[in-house]
């Protein structure tokens, strides 16, 4: 059973209540926050594993929350999950430039919601155990980093350097979502100047080249790309 703590912050009662029922039923120890102020203060005291977190909050919002949180060694290894309202991909974008590890949109499902925090701290979790230079397999595509080597159902991809760190980049974190701008930060291509447009014409590339796997390599309109799980 799962065992984390996570804190929910929502300005809306009904909406707190639903997510600490479903939190709470599927084993997680839950806290609540009504307000950004009320959020940092709870975790000044006791620091969650997962932070679900609104952006339109009264006060402090969650944007300037997020900012904080990623600011304060104390609290920026915690997972944050943002809740926002459709149409809100100016928000998205900026939250994840912030530091959050993916968005869930209003209105929303409790087991949508659920799946999203299991993925999310067991992404950080792998991340945390995990080597820069540890191979990567993800059913019938295999990356070695030590190697610089791609396998595609055993045969081999051959790939510029640039092609290489961007796909290594999504892929050593499955499900996560990646603004164009923190790919071009992640990723420092030495044939190819990596740049907020290049990234698309990159992935372009990558996707033809991995054939069937590079459907993998996801799409997420208004905001950037990901790794399909």
């Amino acid at each position: 059973m799962a065992t984390a703590r996570i804190l929910v912050v929502d300005d809306e009662e009904d909406i707190l209540e639903l997510v600490r029922y479903n939190l709470a039923k599927d084993g997680y120890e839950v806290a609540l926050a009504a307000t950004g102020e009320e959020a940092l203060a709870a975790m000044a005291a006791y620091p969650p594993d997962l932070l679900v977190l609104d952006l339109m909050l009264p006060g402090l919002d969650g944007l300037e929350v997020c900012r904080r949180v990623r600011s304060d060694p104390r609290t920026a290894p915690v997972c944050i999950v943002m809740l926002t309202a459709k149409g809100q991909e100016a928000d998205i974008v900026a939250g994840l430039e912030l530091g959050a590890d993916d968005y869930v949109t209003k209105p929303f499902s409790p087991r949508v919601l659920i799946a999203r925090i299991r993925a999310a701290l067991r992404r950080r979790t792998r991340q945390a155990a995990g080597d820069e230079d540890a191979e990567v397999a993800i059913d019938d595509l295999v990356i070695r980093p030590g190697r610089h080597e791609v396998l595609v159902q055993g045969n081999s991809v051959d790939l510029t350097f640039t092609e290489f760190r961007l796909l290594h980049f999504l892929a050593r974190r499955p499900g996560w979502v990646f603004t164009r701008q923190q790919i071009v930060n992640g990723v420092r291509g030495e044939d190819y100047p990596v740049t907020d447009r290049s990234v698309d014409v990159q992935i372009v590339g990558l996707r033809k080249k991995l054939g069937p796997a590079g459907r993998r390599i996801e799409t997420v309109r208004g905001v950037g790309y990901r790794f399909k799980e």
